[in-house]
């Protein structure tokens, strides 16, 4: 029996590359002072296309914590590494998010069946919270955990279990919804059920033999839900 569904945010709840993709850009044009040179060796740094402004599924952006992204473009920036973690978060936190589904009935309703819901994310918590806020749907998550909670980041199991210890809910009875590879191997290293969607960068024949189930947003989860239900 589901208790609990925990939702990666990047990729997930929102769509990865219709998101970040421009922000991205801009953020390198300004820091970069708008040289072309240094804009794209930072775009190199990141895996990220300049032309397509859009993310390679390889991307230490689509994985990492906004420390792991910092630590790329340090070289190129004239900023300490904690200011230009600080710097990329606040801009991060203003970055107009672009829903992967209608997020606010979508979670009500899944709220509905008695569902306890939860955020596990590489984000920090700050942006995080931010975004959940723009788009009407933070109240209805229970815990926010991001990758400066202390529970480490995913690939390990620890923000997982964290939500597990503090709700007293068990890992079996929890679904990990996300978009990337990491997602289901911190699912599958935390004893919860991994489940993929295909609205962040990572193929379905990557995730495919990790997850339960491979849908093609977050869209899909209460159809799944019930398919599961009738099954014996």
């Amino acid at each position: 029996m589901i208790e609990a569904i925990l939702f990666d945010k990047d990729g997930t709840l929102f769509d990865f590359q219709a998101t970040w993709g421009t922000w991205a850009g801009d953020l390198l044009f300004e820091l970069s002072d708008g040289e072309p040179h240094r804009q794209e060796a930072m775009a190199q740094a990141i895996g990220y296309d300049l032309e397509r402004l859009r993310f390679y599924p390889d991307s230490p952006a689509v994985t990492g914590t906004p420390e792991t992204i910092a630590a790329c473009l340090h070289p190129f920036s004239e900023l300490g590494l904690p200011a230009l973690v600080a710097w990329m978060n606040d801009r991060a936190a203003v970055a107009p998010q672009v829903p992967a589904a209608a997020l606010a009935p979508l979670m009500a309703g899944l709220a509905g069946r008695g569902l306890r819901l939860g955020v596990v994310t590489n984000d920090a918590v700050a942006p995080t919270r931010a975004h959940l806020a723009t788009a009407g749907i933070e109240a209805a998550f229970e815990l926010v955990i991001g990758s400066d909670s202390g529970y480490g980041a995913k690939p390990a199991p620890g923000q997982i279990a964290a939500f597990c210890t503090r709700t007293g809910i068990a890992p079996g009875r929890v679904v990990m919804v996300g978009d990337a590879v990491h997602d289901m191997k911190a699912a599958q290293a935390a004893g919860a059920c991994p489940v993929a969607v295909l609205t962040g960068t990572t193929p379905e024949s990557a995730l495919a033999p990790l997850a339960r189930v491979v849908l093609p947003s977050v869209a899909s989860v209460p159809d799944w839900l019930d398919r599961i239900a009738d099954t014996p």
